[in-house]
């Protein structure tokens, strides 16, 4: 029997199910968009999955990141349940030994990360402007009427970048048509965009980080050679993209759950079948305090498999047993 590990990683953007061996070996992978439906979309990765796994394998542990990490974790029965720093450090560090800066760029946020001797001594998020991801990229290939695709390889044909704003969003966006407006080529507006989503990066996300090579670039937007090429620029350093860079924090994710079960005699994990499940969600608003937390309720088949959401912890991590003791129901 093979045993082999699995690790999901839940976007707002993206939902990335991997399945590794025993050496921590892709040897599966499912790249979905999230779509605002992280339970459903998990199923149907579960689904999509069970087709490809291996007849002589065996799930021995579930590992769950990203930003729906714990209403997906309960679902799916993980054995470990962790944040996105530590998912992206410890696979890039097992893809890259010795790696000191990850650089990672998604959908809707990004994140450096910085190690040191395989700990992560600094890290820092930007979700809050939109000037700096994958999202900002898409939307200016859609608007340009240009594959995303092909977005990297027309600005490396760049012969003269122009100079874009890439402080924000909005002005960027309206720098670029001003650009247009100019005459300019659309291979230099291409290149001058990357260069300014690059600039964006460092000047917020990775400010006062001490960037040292080796350098992982991570995430959708490693796809854009564009991007890579304007990072080996500005910081005058190589910028490694692993081979599974659009799902390392699934990497990361399973890596950490074999890690756990080493200490697990049994894994948690609830099959490939949870796929056909029919699960629901709810909220509700906690009035014991002034901090007025919205707690989030899972429930399957009317049972209530967990609730958490509140600041003191208060409802954290209620399981199915306390449902069926008769002390709290689906109407609760």
């Amino acid at each position: 029997m093979q045993k082999v590990y699995l690790g999901i990683d839940v976007g707002s953007v993206s939902t990335n199910l991997v399945i590794l061996n025993e050496d921590d070996q892709v040897i599966a992978y499912e790249y979905l968009r999230t779509k605002g439906q992280p339970i459903r979309v998990v199923q149907e990765g579960l689904s999509l999955m069970a087709e490809k796994f291996p007849e002589d394998a065996k799930v021995c542990g579930a590992g769950v990141t990203g930003s729906a990490r714990s209403l997906a974790g309960v679902a799916v029965g993980a054995d470990v349940i962790k944040n996105e720093i530590t998912a992206h450090a410890i696979a890039a560090e097992l893809t890259v030994p010795g790696a000191q800066t990850v650089l990672e760029i998604g959908g809707q946020d990004s994140k450096i990360i910085i190690l040191r001797h395989g700990v992560v001594v600094d890290f820092a998020m930007n979700t809050v402007c939109a000037a700096g991801t994958g999202s900002f990229l898409d939307h200016q290939a859609a608007r340009l009427g240009i594959p995303i695709e092909e977005f990297g390889e027309l600005a490396l044909n760049s012969k003269h970048p122009v100079h874009i704003a890439g402080r924000c969003s909005v002005f960027a966006e309206s720098d670029m048509i001003h650009k247009q407006q100019m005459g300019h080529g659309i291979e230099d507006i291409i290149s001058g965009l990357s260069d300014a989503l690059v600039r964006n990066y460092l000047n917020n996300v990775g400010k006062g980080k001490e960037i040292l090579a080796p350098v992982v670039f991570q995430g959708g937007v490693a796809a854009n050679e564009g991007i890579r090429t304007a990072f080996e620029k500005a910081l005058e350093l190589e910028v490694i993209i692993p081979e599974h860079f659009h799902v390392m924090g699934a990497v990361g994710a399973g890596i950490l759950a074999r890690l756990a079960m080493k200490e697990k005699q049994e894994t948690s994990f609830r099959g490939f079948s949870i796929s056909e499940l029919e699960y629901q969600a709810g909220t509700f608003e906690c009035d014991g305090c002034p901090n007025i937390c919205e707690i989030v309720n899972l429930y399957l088949n009317g049972e209530l498999l967990a609730r958490w959401g509140g600041r003191c912890g208060k409802w954290d991590n209620l399981t199915a047993e306390a449902a069926a003791s008769g002390k709290l129901t689906a109407g609760d």
